[in-house]
């Protein structure tokens, strides 16, 4: 039996089912859920990430963390931890960068948070002294210098239509085999009532519920004892419309079309992150921003010398790919949490 076919029973046994319960079985599904029988990063997969187009990327949001770890006195225990670690690509970077900083390496204790057995299989042959975790709620209680990028846009979502002052809900049902979009009955939302303000009858809105939990799992780490997070995602200051989107080889598919084999994500809402954090959030800023504050092109410049014409080509377009406007540097945002009394990390503002 597909994860098609799963739904199709389930939804005639119980009922549509929201955007949110379809993103999850489609994404976790423990028989058939994209990210637990897959690996479907890079070129041979589905989609690829920063860390999986340039070494540049892991590289410098170490040199960021580390500043930041520097500046904050240098506690000598934290947690360096990585929610959506893919491949590992991105701390097997990090961990290279920062090798060299004295006292790093032997204070950080290395956690993971990675639902999927097959990914966390990847991860191991990179990473080799980390502690994995199913969620960020069970990270130590120390110093926590915290990364995620590209994990947000994977987390559930439901999406409302305005209705007056009310709301109808997105929901998944079947109609002759297939699966279907349709709305649940208008009702109060009260968690969307600020958005009465910027919303017209018609319009939709998004909400992900596992977001606030654990931004403020997090962001309460870091209040409490220090450290910084980085979050890098694409999206912006708040929702607005339907960002669902599934892809495929590379390419967008339809939403529907085939659960459990293609990629599904949403825009990351950043207000809603800097509301549910305890601790200081810096401004939101455009990836390519961030990343040439940090010395990209400085990077880039230096690891040209070393490389044979073809592979060079392939290093000029992957530094576009990451910080031009109309590619990925205006698309992907940055936000950080760090503590009060502090300076944001590198690469940020205030």
């Amino acid at each position: 039996m597909s994860l098609r076919e799963t739904l199709i029973n389930r939804i005639r046994t119980i009922g549509p089912i929201s955007v949110a319960d379809y993103m999850t079985e489609c994404l976790l599904h423990p028989a058939y859920g994209y990210y637990a029988t897959r690996d479907p990063f890079g070129t041979t997969g589905d989609f690829t990430t920063a860390p999986e187009i340039t070494q540049m990327f892991g590289e410098l949001l170490g040199i960021s963390l580390a500043q930041a770890w520097m500046d904050q006195g240098v506690p000598t225990r934290f947690t360096l931890a990585e929610a959506g670690p893919g491949r590992g690509t991105l701390m097997a970077d990090l961990l290279r960068a920062t090798r060299n900083v004295p006292g790093l390496h032997d204070a950080m204790e290395v956690h993971l948070i990675e639902a999927s057995p097959t990914l966390r299989a990847k991860q191991e042959e990179l990473i080799t002294r980390a502690i994995w975790h199913d969620t960020v709620d069970t990270l130590p209680e120390q110093p926590t210098f915290f990364v995620a990028n590209e994990f947000l846009d994977a987390l559930p979502i439901r999406q409302f239509i305005r209705e007056g002052s009310a709301w109808r809900e997105r929901l998944i049902g079947v109609d002759h085999d297939a699966l279907t979009f349709g709305l649940g009955a208008a009702q109060p939302q009260p968690a969307l009532a600020h958005r009465l303000e910027d919303t017209e009858d018609g319009m939709m809105v998004e909400v992900c519920e596992p977001l606030a939990p654990m931004i403020d799992a997090v962001g309460g780490r870091i209040k409490r004892h220090g450290g910084v997070a980085l979050i890098i995602d694409y999206g912006d200051w708040h929702s607005q419309g339907d960002t669902l989107q599934a892809v495929k080889d590379h390419k967008e598919v339809d939403v529907l079309e085939d659960p459990g084999n293609a990629d599904l994500t949403a825009h990351v809402d950043f207000e809603a992150i800097c509301l549910a954090t305890p601790c200081k959030f810096s401004r939101v800023t455009a990836q390519g921003v961030f990343l040439e504050r940090l010395g990209i092109t400085r990077r880039a410049q230096d690891l040209a010398k070393l490389m044979e014409p073809a592979q060079l080509e392939q290093h000029i377009l992957a530094h576009r790919r990451l910080t031009h406007p109309e590619e990925m540097g205006n698309l992907f945002k940055v936000v950080a949490l760090y503590p009060e009394g502090e300076n944001p990390p590198p690469g940020v503002e205030a």
